[in-house]
Order: C-alpha cells, then sequence, then structure tokens
C-alpha cells in the first residue's frame, strides 16, 4: 500500500475556519449581511472544536471515475488528517495484475485504450487542480469580490438555510455558493461554477457535508462535473471510526 496526499478534499471546517478568518468579513456586504455577521460569529467559536473532532477520525473515501456515463475507474482508500489538515490516504487496492500476452492485432487495440484512458485520466488531473483552486476559499479571494460587489446574500429555499454567493470569484463569470443552517451553525453544501481553459468547457463541483452522530461536520460527497467531455468524478466518504 501507498501513502498519498491531496489537498483537493479539505475538512468542513477547514474550508469555513478560511472563510471565516477572511477580512471580506469584517465589513458588511450588504444590509442582509448584517445578520450573516452574528452567525458567523457563532459558528467561528466552534470551528476549532470541529477541526479538533475530525482529526480524531478514520475513513473510508472511494473514488469513482466515469467517462459518458460509463464507469472507468473506482479507487479506495483509508483516509485521516495529517498535521497539516490535509487528507493522507493509504490505498486499499491491489496492484493491477500485468498485461496479458496477445497478438499483433490485440496488442494495437490495447495501445488504442490506453490511449483513451491516458486522456481522460489527464483530464481528470485537470479537474482535480481546478477544484484544489476552489476548495477551500481563499480570503483574498472572497476580500477582492466583495470590494467588486460581486458577493449577495440570501435564503436558499429552506427554513433556517441562507447562501453566500460570490460571482467572479477565480475567473470572469464564474461563481462559488457556500449553503449553511444558521439555526445549527453547520455547513451544509459548496457549489461552484467554473470552466476548464474555455467558458464553453464548463465545470460543476458540489461539496455536501453530513454531521457525524457526535456532530462532528464531514464531507460525505464531493463531484466534479465537466459537462463538455462529460467526465464525472465522485467522492464518497463513508465508515468513519474513531482512531
Amino acid at each position: 500500500m501507498r501513502n498519498t496526499k491531496s489537498g483537493a478534499f479539505k475538512t468542513a471546517m477547514g474550508v469555513l475556519t478560511i472563510l471565516l478568518l477572511s477580512p471580506a468579513f469584517n465589513r458588511p456586504v450588504n444590509a442582509q449581511n448584517a445578520e450573516l455577521q452574528q452567525r458567523v460569529a457563532e459558528i467561528k467559536q466552534s470551528a476549532a472544536k470541529n477541526k479538533q473532532a475530525l482529526a480524531q477520525y478514520t475513513w473510508i473515501e472511494q473514488v469513482t471515475i466515469s467517462l459518458k456515463g460509463e464507469q472507468k475507474k473506482v479507487e479506495h482508500f483509508q483516509a485521516r488528517l495529517g498535521p497539516d489538515g490535509k487528507t493522507q490516504k493509504t490505498s486499499l487496492d491491489a496492484p493491477p495484475a500485468p498485461p496479458a500476452e496477445q497478438g499483433r492485432r490485440g496488442r494495437l487495440k490495447e495501445k488504442v485504450v490506453e490511449k483513451k484512458k491516458e486522456e481522460y485520466k489527464e483530464y481528470a488531473d485537470q479537474m482535480k487542480a481546478l477544484a484544489e483552486q476552489y476548495v477551500p476559499p481563499e480570503g483574498a479571494l472572497i476580500q477582492q469580490a466583495n470590494e467588486k460587489g460581486g458577493i449577495t446574500v440570501g435564503p436558499a429555499g429552506a427554513p433556517n438555510v441562507l447562501q453566500l454567493i460570490i460571482s467572479n470569484y477565480l475567473k470572469p463569470q464564474d461563481s462559488l455558493t457556500l449553503v449553511f443552517d444558521k439555526a445549527k451553525k453547520e455547513l451544509l453544501q459548496v457549489q461552484i461554477a467554473s470552466y476548464m481553459d474555455d467558458p464553453s468547457d464548463a465545470m460543476n463541483l458540489t461539496v455536501q457535508f453530513t454531521p457525524l452522530p457526535d456532530g462532528t461536520s464531514h464531507i460525505s460527497s464531493l463531484v466534479i462535473d465537466g459537462v463538455k467531455k462529460q467526465l464525472k468524478i465522485v467522492v464518497q466518504n463513508s465508515s468513519y471510526q474513531h482512531l
């Protein structure tokens, strides 16, 4: 088994802590933001405690890559938070078997298949790299969007749920939406609408947060959708256990 580290998948409170410490929250965005300031102050007090609690867990991470609706690859990892707050992962999958001997036609077909695999893997890696630029949100970028009037706050269609929408966050015409429960003081979801090199090559990202029985919040699922190439990466976290 091998140990790897990924900056793409932060803990719920990792996302929230950076957001709360952002200078963008030190002054009102609009009249509605006055209420949000109060809620943020309450959540800030429990952010450090929640991060510390999650560090006491280990869990199973499943990564599924699909192309045009067809599943191409599934990976499983044992995961936990490292001292730097990043996810440390150990592969749970057996190493791939060596390819069987084939004739000339079989080898040519295999090369074509391998080339296609490399193409979607490269694109998947580019999608992951772009996702890492959005999660967790950067305080400086939030402040920049605030100064340009690119932040709005409003209801999210459910009781006690608000959403913070940040426009032109990292790229022109992109958006980052934070959805949270003001009564339970929980971050529920992060939604990102962005694109690769060109706006026609859209990338959508959804991060779902769920509380554990003891109230510790964690990323239960993360979906990266490359619209143009119909490439989707789904990360599901489960089987949380105390260390």
